[in-house]
């Protein structure tokens, strides 16, 4: 019970912290990712807003056993480079550029988004579901 409430208080915050950051406003987005044209350098203060609490946070769950609420910490992710997480961030970005949206700031323009949301969250989904098929079938064709 307390873990859903924490869950839930924390989605809320984060989406909370998304609408007021622009991060759900496609054309800000867009504005941030053109740095050849009119480029928009508000959205540094949300990525500087989110990447000095995490790094507190990492300092601080490398000393812990647990979490707070009594789970595994999970394992830390390996630092070495892989074609899978390049070929996947390019086309995180690619995808982010295009649409204006990543899954956080979709799942919050949910309720005010209209079609353009719901399609851009249906995609996503049909990505997520389709992407481990893709995968394997490339690693059977390499292996072959």
């Amino acid at each position: 019970m307390i873990r859903n409430l924490f869950a839930f208080l924390s989605g809320a915050l984060f989406g909370l912290g998304l609408l007021i950051s622009g991060m759900v406003n496609t054309a800000k987005v867009q504005g941030w990712l053109d740095v050849f044209g009119d480029w928009d350098p508000t959205l540094a203060f949300v990525l500087g807003g989110a990447i000095l609490p995490m790094a507190i946070a990492w300092r601080v769950a490398e000393r812990r056993k647990t979490a707070v609420l009594g789970g595994a910490l999970p394992a830390a992710p390996d630092p070495r480079l892989g074609h899978n997480l390049v070929v996947g961030s390019v086309l995180f970005g690619m995808g982010w550029g295009l649409a204006g949206l990543c899954p956080g700031p979709a799942m919050a323009s949910l309720s005010f988004g209209g079609w353009g949301g719901l399609l851009f969250l249906l995609s996503m989904l049909v990505g997520m579901v389709g992407a481990p098929m893709i995968r394997t079938r490339i690693d059977r064709l390499a292996t072959a």
